[in-house]
């Protein structure tokens, strides 16, 4: 299906020449995001589980840094941007090492690293490193409603690698088709490639509707839904919700898996510098598909959230948050050598962007 569509897609494109090209200059950009957070499970390596966000306990650290450089013409279009601190060693550790040349101590200094060309009116192809197609919430946390992610967030792809095709019908209708090497990873693991797909529609000014797709070979055969509600109430109160399912076959005889992810999230915007954040959430893995636990135990787990933003300057955000996680079974290691059900986390960051 996706040759078909690439090679219809080529040969309808008009060949690019010298007049017709738009030439751009890059627009570079960084970011800084600093944290301290405080877990209540004190974990004996002070590294907070289950999470990419602020991963580190009772220490002040760094937890995204980057440094971009954008280019946005009428044919082409691209983005490079280098990384580092403790949300990118978190979010990169599973980077599979096959052979000599792969693994993430070069993947994970690399958010994003693609070129797109514009083949026909509407229509774009990217290929390379980036930002995946699934989910509510960015890797980077300046976008976000919240400062720490959703555990729906956390266990669904942040970045992949691959070739998408992107066409906009129309001015409130847009689709993607993707080929991937996986499931978040860039290094390939296996012969098979996967397939993503994305429906996006504006419905009103206000309300926006996504559903996305996962389909490929990981473990066992994987196929994974994942649908996002955006909607502005008014203009200082949004409301946000994800609701994913997955499936995976777990034997050749025919088992199956099933886990599934939600989360609603609600932004009020109290003052012209200040936002209070609320967020529920529920994530279910009995079988352990996307997340490992000590000796496996099943991982279900409720959540909610309460934050304070606060703008300082338009260019520097300091983000408080409390935030409690409930699990069924006694998935947290504890200091010493124990093991807890739930775990509460207090965090503060300053996020400076330049």
């Amino acid at each position: 299906m996706i040759r078909l569509l690439l090679a219809t897609s080529l040969l309808m494109a008009p060949l690019a020449n010298a007049e017709e090209a738009t030439h751009a200059k890059p627009v570079v950009s960084a970011f800084v995001d600093t944290y301290w957070a405080y877990s209540t499970a004190k974990p004996p390596t002070l590294d907070r589980q289950y999470t990419t966000q602020a991963v580190r306990h009772n220490e002040f650290n760094l937890n995204l840094a980057f440094i971009d450089a954008k280019i946005d013409a009428d044919r082409y279009h691209g983005r490079l941007a280098l990384q580092a601190g403790t949300s990118v060693q978190s979010n990169y550790s599973g980077e599979p090492t096959v052979g000599v040349n792969s693994g993430p101590s070069l993947s994970r200094n690399i958010q994003e690293a693609f070129a797109g060309y514009r083949i026909s009116e509407g229509t774009w192809i990217d290929a390379g490193i980036m930002f995946s197609h699934i989910g509510l919430e960015s890797f980077i946390s300046r976008d976000n409603a919240t400062y720490t992610r959703s555990l729906v967030s956390d266990f669904t792809p942040y970045y992949q690698s691959g070739a998408r095709v992107t066409h906009q019908f129309g001015s409130r209708f847009s689709g993607q088709i993707l080929l991937l090497n996986g499931w978040q990873n860039i290094s390939e693991t296996n012969p098979n490639k996967a397939l993503g797909t994305q429906l996006a529609f504006q419905a009103t000014p206000e309300l926006s509707v996504i559903y996305n797709t996962f389909l490929g070979k990981e473990q066992g055969f994987r196929h994974f839904h994942d649908l996002i509600l955006k909607n502005a109430i008014d203009p200082h109160w949004v409301l946000s919700a994800q609701a994913d399912l997955g499936f995976q076959d777990t034997s050749p005889a025919g088992g199956s898996a099933r886990w599934y992810g939600v989360v609603l999230i609600s932004r009020h915007q109290i003052s012209e510098t200040g936002a209070i954040v609320l967020r529920a959430e529920r994530y279910s893995d009995p079988k352990n598909v996307i997340v490992a636990t000590p000796t496996q135990i099943p991982f279900r787990v409720w959540g909610a959230s309460l934050g304070y933003d606060r703008a300082l300057t338009p260019q520097l955000v300091w983000r408080s948050e409390a935030r409690t996680l409930v699990a069924d079974r006694e998935v947290y290691l504890t200091r010493p050598s124990g093991a807890g059900k739930n775990e509460t986390t207090l965090v503060s960051s300053l996020g400076l962007t330049f």
